[in-house]
């Protein structure tokens, strides 16, 4: 069986695009998806479930850009993945900013999906990924 690939037509990186981020990110039901992608900047909607995490992470050339929309969670921040002394409770209209070489988790602790849009610079993920579910994310070759 083939490997699924998890890269659709759907981002609109490399042309000028405008978007409702709110609605967008209401409407998203996959754990994530591309919408944009340049050379610079990359921008993502996430539909974490109750219970889930984005998962624990680091990205060392990337600052990242969270925005809570809907839902609530603590986010896990610090210098190792073993050591996250920086925690805070989030919800609506909540934003998260993460600097390159940080160990980072959003952890749903609501009772409803986590509703986000992520803005990393330089881009992370291949243009157009999709990942239905967190499972995909992991599974996905092109994911660190």
């Amino acid at each position: 069986m083939a490997e699924k690939d998890y890269t659709t037509a759907t981002d609109h990186g490399g042309d000028p695009y405008v978007v409702d981020i709110e609605q967008e990110t209401l409407d998203n039901d996959e754990f994530r998806k591309t919408l944009w992608t340049g050379k610079h900047l990359q921008l993502t909607v996430m539909s974490i479930p109750v219970g889930d995490d984005v998962g624990l992470e680091v990205h060392e050339k990337n600052d990242q850009f969270l925005r809570v929309e809907k839902g609530k969670g603590r986010t896990e921040m610090g210098p190792a993945e073993d050591d996250l002394p920086f925690t805070r409770d989030v919800e609506d209209d909540d934003v998260i900013l993460v600097p390159a070489g940080t160990w980072h988790n959003v952890v749903n602790t609501g009772d409803e999906p986590l509703q986000l849009y992520a803005l990393y610079g330089p881009p992370d993920h291949e243009p157009g990924t999709e990942h239905p579910t967190h499972e995909d994310a992991e599974k996905d070759p092109n994911e660190e």
